[in-house]
Parts: C-alpha cells; sequence; structure tokens
C-alpha cells in the first residue's frame, strides 16, 4: 500500500481497492451512525466483501444514498437496486434503509428526500469519480455545484443514461465527517489527476467535493497519472 496526501486528500493505493473501502464501510457501520453509499461497478465489489466481513449490521446504523436516478428501485439503472444486491440482500442483519424514491420523478424525489435527512450529518459517505470527473450526480458545470440553500436537488444527467437524476448538495458532502473516494482502472486516471492535483474548477466537480476528512482509495491504473513520490 502507498500511502501520501495530496492537497489535503490521503490517497491510498492498493491492490484491492475495493477491499479496502469495504474495511472502512464495516469499520463505520460497526456502531451507530449515518453512512451514504454510491453505485457502480466498482463499489459493488466493496460492499459484498462488506456483507462478507460484518453479516449483521445494526438497526442504528442509517444507510443513505449520494445520489439515484428517477426510476423505480426495481429498474438495473437503480443505485437502490445495485446496493440492494451487493450489500443487503446478503446481510443477516439490516441497516436501516433510507431510499430515494425516483420513481416519484426527481423534484418530488428530492423535496421528499431533503425533509428526510433533515438535521442529518454524515459520519461516512462513499462516492466515485467518473471519467468526466463528476461525482455523486453532479457533472461538470452544472448548476447543483453552486447550490447553497438545499441538501438535496434535482439533477439533468450528463451522461448515460440520461434520465433525471436526484443527488446531495455539495454541503452535505462537506460536512460529512468522512469522505471516501473509491477509484479503479485506467479510463479513470485523467478525472483522478483533475481531482486531487489541478486546481479546484467546476469542470471537475470531484475537485469540488470535500468532507471534514477525505481519503482516495485507488488501484494502481487510476493513479498513473498523479505525481510520483
Amino acid at each position: 500500500m502507498a500511502i501520501r496526501s495530496l492537497n489535503g486528500v490521503g490517497i491510498h493505493v492498493v491492490d484491492d481497492p475495493a477491499r479496502l473501502a469495504a474495511g472502512w464501510l464495516v469499520h463505520t457501520a460497526s456502531e451507530p451512525g449515518q453512512i451514504a453509499l454510491c453505485g457502480g461497478t466498482t463499489v459493488g465489489r466493496a460492499y459484498e466483501v462488506a456483507a462478507q466481513l460484518l453479516p449483521d449490521w445494526r438497526r442504528d446504523v442509517h444507510v443513505w444514498f449520494g445520489d439515484e436516478r428517477a426510476v423505480p428501485p426495481a429498474d438495473e439503472r437503480s443505485n437502490y437496486r445495485l446496493v440492494e444486491e451487493s450489500l443487503f440482500d446478503r446481510l443477516r442483519a439490516q441497516p436501516t434503509v433510507h431510499r430515494i424514491h425516483g420513481e416519484l420523478g426527481a423534484p418530488d424525489a428530492a423535496e421528499l428526500y431533503e425533509s428526510e435527512l433533515d438535521g442529518v450529518t454524515l459520519d461516512l459517505a462513499l462516492n466515485g469519480i467518473g471519467a468526466d470527473g463528476h461525482t455523486a450526480s453532479l457533472f461538470p458545470d452544472a448548476p447543483a455545484l453552486d447550490e447553497r440553500e438545499r441538501r438535496v436537488v434535482a439533477a439533468e444527467a450528463g451522461l448515460e443514461p440520461f434520465v433525471e437524476r436526484v443527488t446531495l448538495a455539495p454541503a452535505v458532502f462537506a460536512s460529512t465527517r468522512l469522505l471516501v473516494y473509491l477509484v479503479a482502472g485506467e479510463s479513470k486516471a485523467d478525472a483522478v489527476r483533475r481531482a486531487f492535483v489541478e486546481e479546484p474548477s467546476p469542470e471537475t466537480p470531484a475537485s469540488l467535493i470535500r468532507g471534514v476528512e477525505t481519503i482516495a482509495i485507488l488501484d494502481a491504473a487510476a493513479a498513473a497519472s498523479l505525481p510520483q513520490g
């Protein structure tokens, strides 16, 4: 494992980033707390490992979603479905789950989630980074990046599938005690460099989104464009 700091972000380059991310999930889920999860193929394996490591989750662990597509929960594009199949269905004891009701349409789902999230401070948020530099459903140059009033907003999709989204706003991530970026693959290397090395810019939303503490868990391919040493 290679560990260093870049612009205040702890960079962990490991052979199996999904397993290390699963360890952080299990550590947080071992006591009462608030966790926000994301979608994506890399993170799906992290959920599977987390279920193996800790099959009994506490009811006083509350699981939220960093973003969701405006689709029903059984839709193959749903982040909830991914987490359900890779994590919840593999647990013997379930946490308290707060789903984004995407089937209501993005504006109504965002309004409902805003009220449900009221007063909540996240202990951990697990985020990915897209090849375009987006994180959650905060896409390059999107109006949601300038949101200062709301904690949950409806958002237009910046890439396929082109369905409306619901996403946590930057302020929610900013108050999160630990924000964990999990990124793997050569296709993400340029976005990783822009997120953690270059000046923060709305062209790379992940460069703007930080928690109280932020770490990035990367494989060697995703870290390939970072400065050496």
